[in-house]
């Protein structure tokens, strides 16, 4: 038996006013797309954005469904609507942001949603971005999605 270990590297930055412009602007079309999320269940509204190859910013929110699992997060309604608008161009970057009883707060891409950002990395060849909002107005900045999920699902695409 060999043990061995992984190692993550992330950024951190104290505000939105510490990201670059295009970031900047991806997040705040994220805390946005929390405004539109339909969640009579868990009151728990997450929004994303992402921004493509052309510089396109498509959003999303969570869909709740009271047949669980029928719903979907917000991170595949924008990837999954972004990908239906602009099949050719590649999403280069993810934000993600919750909010909760009147305030934003931490949220994080679930397992499902990893494993889909990691098949646009396999589709279009290149590593995402992905910013993800954290309680008192931090932002985590993570490159590439096997920073998130190391051992995804692969195939020659």
């Amino acid at each position: 038996m060999e043990l061995k270990t992984l190692e993550i590297a992330y950024s951190e930055y104290d505000s939105l006013s510490e990201l670059s412009q295009d970031d900047r602007t991806l997040m705040e079309q994220a805390m946005k797309a929390t405004e539109t999320a339909y969640v009579p269940y868990s009151n728990f509204h997450v929004g994303a954005a992402v921004r493509l190859a052309n510089g396109t910013i498509v959003s999303g929110s969570n869909q709740e469904n009271l047949a669980y699992p029928s719903g979907l997060c917000a991170e595949r309604t924008a990837l999954f609507s972004a990908s239906a608008q602009q099949p050719n161009q590649a999403v280069e970057a993810l934000a993600v942001v919750g909010h909760f009883q009147g305030e934003f707060t931490e949220a994080s891409p679930c397992g499902a949603c990893r494993q889909v950002m990691s098949e646009y990395e396999l589709r279009y060849h290149n590593q995402l971005t992905i910013l993800c909002y954290l309680n008192g107005g931090r932002i985590r900045k993570i490159s590439g999605v096997k920073s998130l999920l190391p051992f995804t699902f692969e195939a020659e695409l």
